[in-house]
């Protein structure tokens, strides 16, 4: 289970009308109330990243949290005026990676996916089979393109914030999209012409 991170310092009044830039502001200043506005923003599509990442439950949650208690640990590190979304994202990514070099393992070998249904609600096919197609098929691809995949088309950032989290250039960020789009057509339609 994911927990909330902060502290019981004076909430702040209106937390909708305060931008992640500001919360983050606050944050850097001492004021961790901030934090966990900024987790009640962020965990979810956390979760979600990384859950598309490895397909693993247990292990999505622990990489959410390790990503908070970052966030709070090297909050004087965030510069400010720079985007909050995506400097949380490049420390998600490190996070992930660095649990996989631990472990000696890829993103790849991340497979196994436990009760699919309940961990990735927001995205439904139609057709039940059509999701569990897509989802083999986002599977095969490789680690950087699936990545890739996630950032732009599920977590919906553009693709000058990609560049960012990636550490590549917008046009990079482009050509990797096309392939990823490209080769999850073959797979999936590889995979349906198998079941057929």
């Amino acid at each position: 289970m994911i927990r909330r991170l902060g502290s019981k310092k004076k909430a702040i009044d209106d937390p909708s009308a305060v931008t992640d830039e500001q919360l983050m502001d606050r944050l850097k200043a001492g004021h961790r109330p901030a934090g966990g506005i900024l987790f009640d923003r962020y965990h979810v599509k956390l979760y979600q990243f990384f859950w598309r990442m490895c397909q693993d439950r247990s292990l999505s949650e622990d990489l959410t949290q390790v990503t908070f208690e970052r966030l709070l640990r090297y909050r004087s590190s965030y510069q400010s005026g720079q985007s909050v979304r995506t400097w949380l994202y490049q420390i998600a990514r490190h996070a992930a990676y660095d649990h996989f070099k631990k472990n000696k393992l890829r993103i790849s070998d991340f497979t196994k996916a436990d009760d699919l249904g309940q961990a990735d609600p927001n995205h439904r096919l139609e057709d039940a089979d059509q999701q569990a197609q897509l989802r083999e098929a986002m599977k095969q691809l490789r680690p950087e393109l699936r990545e890739v995949l996630i950032l732009t088309r599920y977590q919906g950032m553009r693709y000058q914030e990609a560049a960012q989290i990636l550490d590549c250039s917008e046009g990079a960020v482009k050509v990797r999209v096309h392939r990823a789009i490209k080769e999850l057509r073959t797979v999936f339609f590889n995979l349906e012409n198998q079941s057929s």
